[in-house]
């Protein structure tokens, strides 16, 4: 079976990380030396995924215009590779239900993104078939600790929202689902950090409760790219 696939942008080169600042930057050394900084593009805590003297994947951008040659792809933790990419994560789950890595997600002919939700939220994905829809939720999963692969890695008033706002698309009489995509391979199964967010992990439940579907996508990451491997379990109680 052939899996979902999103490759990172070439060229892509190979450095040293050397530590994040400012959230938005990521200082690291090229393989000649030289030192430079790199687009950071995740906004979270990264909790889990920072390991200074690792290896790291960048991609090269060659524009001279840009305020930031390099934007940090990948990082090696032990014996793996962790995507930080918070920009994949949607594109995988699109590929993931064209080519049947969501099964619970099958069946819908149309995707649209970046669509309304509620008064105050937008919804990364809507799927729909004639009258059906179903609103689609994706979360970038970095964050692995003893064997479970947990979001979030911060407190997220913003990921309440969309939970609730989820919840009410099922009321209205739609489906909906959140998809947790896990950008490491270390993780065996997934469950909300409710000692990082309690509120967080309370509103997962209240919308499983309500209807909300939840899944978790276990990916395999390499200096190429991110591969799903398939669906992991699901704890949210």
């Amino acid at each position: 079976m052939t899996r979902a696939f999103v490759p990172f942008p070439e060229p892509r080169v190979l450095a040293t990380f050397l530590g994040r600042r400012k959230r938005f930057l990521a200082d690291v050394e090229l393989a000649d030396g030289t030192r430079s900084v790199a687009h950071c593009p995740n906004t979270g805590s990264m909790r889990g995924c920072l390991f200074p003297g690792h290896r790291a994947v960048l991609w090269d951008s060659q524009n001279p215009k840009r305020k930031l040659r390099w934007t940090w792809k990948a990082i090696e933790a032990d014996g793996f590779w962790v995507g930080v990419d918070t920009g994949v994560p949607n594109r995988l789950v699109e590929a993931a239900v064209a080519a049947g890595d969501l099964p619970g997600l099958a069946g819908f002919g149309e995707v649209l993104r970046e669509r309304r939700m509620g008064a105050r939220s937008r919804v990364d994905l809507v799927l729909r078939s004639g009258d059906r829809l179903c609103y689609v939720e994706v979360k970038n999963v970095t964050l692995v600790e003893r064997g479970a692969a947990r979001f979030p890695d911060a407190v997220t008033s913003r990921g309440l929202r969309h939970l609730e706002e989820l919840a009410d698309r099922v009321r209205e009489g739609h489906r909906a689902a959140m998809v947790y995509v896990v950008q490491r391979e270390d993780g065996s199964r997934f469950e909300p950090a409710g000692d990082i967010d309690p509120a967080y992990a309370a509103g997962l439940a209240r919308a499983v409760d309500a209807g909300v579907e939840a899944y978790a996508l276990g990916c395999r990451v390499t200096p190429e790219g991110v591969r799903a491997t398939g669906l992991l379990p699901v704890a949210t109680a």
